[in-house]
């Protein structure tokens, strides 16, 4: 279940018994928590599944009380209550506080199986009135914490109903942004959306609290004021002066670069962005793409997350330089990223003379 068919749900006052809340992405699982407490308006009970067994918990909801006829019950770090077998595969960390001894990890591992049915029976006649809530925000879907998480959802397999809390994609980002600046009525231009969903890295949770202070501002944002007012959006002075350079605009690049040098960012970075842009741009050259949609198909095909904006500059630079000039770029971009690791003047003069160099 996504978040959106929660809320939906919520809407209709068709909230689940029991469901499982998994994923580390923040900003949905705040959204599904208010629902549940607009839905159900009585105040939430809280559990934490390191502090209580999982048995306890169910024998709470089990529990009719005197006082209300809804109850709210959210049970926090439900990965704790999977075997020690089974968090041991799932994790390396060396701060559980279980039992290591053979006959310790053997109890602790009966005990779990047997809330496993515990939870079973619960979840198949559960309390009247009673909304159980267990949340497993440790893990991602992606990566290393893909087994782990799949791991927690095998654990947890007699709830039927799991809410996946997963990252926002890059577009995913820009059309919540674009929303919450509409609710918000904050005028935001395009390129400083763009700009701003870039620097936050698409963390839609960051991008809500920026947002937030924005409308505090009142005037209309352009991309030229977004790094004066969102300290980290001073990273699209980086993505400014990768798309000069991709443009072959010596000016532009001079320019951004001073920017750069203003607002004391690391240099390093910028060329290490330009060399990702580079590689890409070769790759769809070898590759005879035609236009950023086909960049965009192409490396969204092996993988590669790709957003339209990402595959416009790196189309953009392939469309500017040959196969030997992008090549000839990587050998530039090797030899200042060699200068910058010796001894030198500084780096402003390194990227300068890059910059001078790579627009020749």
């Amino acid at each position: 279940m996504t978040p959106a068919q929660f809320l939906a749900r919520a809407k209709k006052n068709d909230l689940p018994a029991v469901c499982l809340f998994l994923g580390l992405e923040g900003y949905n699982r705040q959204r599904c928590r208010e629902a549940l407490l607009t839905t159900r308006a009585v105040q939430p009970e809280t559990f934490d599944l390191a502090e209580s067994s999982l048995a306890t918990v169910i024998d709470d909801a089990r529990a009719m009380s005197l006082f209300a006829s809804e109850r709210l019950m959210i049970v926090t770090r439900a990965e704790t209550a999977m075997p020690r077998a089974s968090r041991a595969a799932a994790s390396d960390d060396s701060d559980d506080d279980d039992d290591d001894s053979p006959a310790g990890g053997a109890s602790r591992s009966s005990a779990a199986k047997g809330e496993e049915g515990l939870l079973a029976a619960y979840v198949k006649d559960p309390t009247p009135g009673v909304t159980l809530v267990f949340e497993a925000t440790r893990w991602d879907f992606d990566g290393d914490d893909k087994t782990k998480t799949e791991r927690v959802r095998k654990f947890y397999g007699s709830i039927p109903d799991v809410v996946e809390f997963r990252r926002f994609s890059a577009d995913e980002a820009r059309q919540e942004l674009e929303r919450m600046a509409r609710a918000a009525k904050i005028v935001l231009e395009p390129a400083a959306a763009e700009a701003l969903v870039e620097a936050l890295a698409a963390d839609v949770g960051r991008i809500a609290v920026e947002l937030e202070k924005l409308r505090l501002y009142g005037k209309p944002i352009t991309a030229e004021m977004l790094p004066l007012l969102v300290p980290d959006a001073r990273q699209s002075t980086i993505f400014g002066l990768v798309a000069a350079l991709g443009r072959r605009d010596r000016a532009k690049s001079l320019e951004a670069l001073d920017s750069l040098v203003r607002e004391g960012e690391y240099l390093p970075l910028a060329l290490t962005f330009l060399a990702g842009q580079f590689r890409m741009a070769l790759v769809a050259k070898e590759a005879n793409l035609k236009g950023s949609a086909q960049v965009q198909s192409h490396f969204q095909r092996t993988g590669v997350p790709m957003w339209g904006s990402r595959a416009e500059q790196i189309w953009q630079t392939a469309s500017k330089f040959s196969k030997p000039q992008l090549e000839r770029g990587l050998t530039l971009i090797f030899d200042a990223d060699r200068d910058l690791r010796s001894a030198r003047p500084d780096d402003r003069t390194v990227i300068e003379n890059f910059v001078v160099r790579l627009c020749a």
